[in-house]
């Protein structure tokens, strides 16, 4: 198979806060190499890498606030979060665990740090992703994927180096635990030190990758340190990843959704048309209630 080629490394950008609660370095969309149409359909990723939050008595985070259009994925590495939205769905994300909430037509949501956590204060590491929909699905029913660490599915690699935890999609004979409505393939790769693996995806997919944990080398010749975002060309299939030290990588590669995407703020529709229907449904308190 040909070798999917790295096309850019990325820096963290300088972090800003989401709400109180969220310090992100934004990757997605991440410059004029690096749209919303070039990643779709990831179409925004915010990474909070570890930062340490003081004990607080009052919870830190982001208050109400819509969506419509597409999904939101909360990746759990450190700390806990408390979340809930007008369709039902709502919970604790504990490390770990995976939140996946479809949107779709719209809900109001609410998240932030775990009160008993707040109250201890600690590490906190965490990904949001936003996955696009397409248009047929963009005005489908809210739902809500709650995936506790041990409810995702994993490949164990030869020789206890490693592991793969399979979050949607496929990684060699193991099935994602997440359903998703276009090809998504989402891996957090659990790798020791000096364990390498390989990864396969259509040329065609848009494929990156965020190093979480420790350090990598990509194809034999690419170092990516901690906190570094890999993007890879449309151009092969198959490549390597090598731990130069016990590393966790986010591995991300879906079919790009080939339609227009028209954006403001939390909503994510196909024309400007949408966008404002969207805004008008939402002053109009069409997304539900929540306090």
């Amino acid at each position: 198979m040909a070798i999917k080629n790295v096309e850019l490394v990325m820096s963290p950008r300088a972090p800003h806060y989401v709400g109180d609660g969220f310090r992100v370095h934004n990757f997605i969309p991440g410059g004029y190499r690096l749209d919303m149409q070039r990643m779709n359909p990831f179409i925004m990723l915010d990474y909070n890498s570890k930062f340490y939050f003081t004990p607080s008595d009052k919870p830190r985070g982001v208050s109400v606030h819509p969506h419509r259009g597409f999904e939101t994925v909360t990746i759990a590495y450190k700390g806990r979060v408390a979340h809930q939205d007008s369709s039902g769905g709502g919970g604790v994300i504990a490390e770990g665990d995976v939140q996946w909430m479809t949107a779709a037509s719209g809900v109001l949501h609410k998240e932030y740090h775990e009160e008993n956590w707040s109250k201890e204060g600690g590490d906190f590491q965490m990904v949001q992703l936003w996955v696009n929909l397409p248009a047929k699905d963009k005005m489908s029913n809210p739902k809500y994927q709650a995936l506790s660490n041990k409810q995702i599915n994993r490949y164990t690699l030869e020789n206890n180096s490693g592991e793969i935890e399979v979050i949607a999609g496929q990684y060699k004979n193991v099935q994602g635990s997440a359903s998703t409505f276009t090809p998504v393939h989402l891996l957090n790769a659990k790798l020791n030190k000096e364990a390498k693996t390989d990864f396969s995806f259509p040329p065609q997919y848009n494929t990156a990758a965020l190093v979480v944990e420790g350090s990598v080398i990509i194809n034999e010749t690419e170092e990516v340190p901690a906190d570094h975002f890999v993007l890879f060309e449309n151009d092969g299939e198959t490549f390597t990843v090598k731990a130069q030290e016990n590393s966790i990588v986010l591995i991300l590669s879906g079919e790009s959704i080939n339609e227009p995407i028209a954006a403001h703020g939390p909503f994510v529709m196909n024309t400007n048309a949408e966008l404002m229907q969207a805004f008008d449904d939402y002053n109009k308190g069409k997304f539900g209630y929540l306090e």
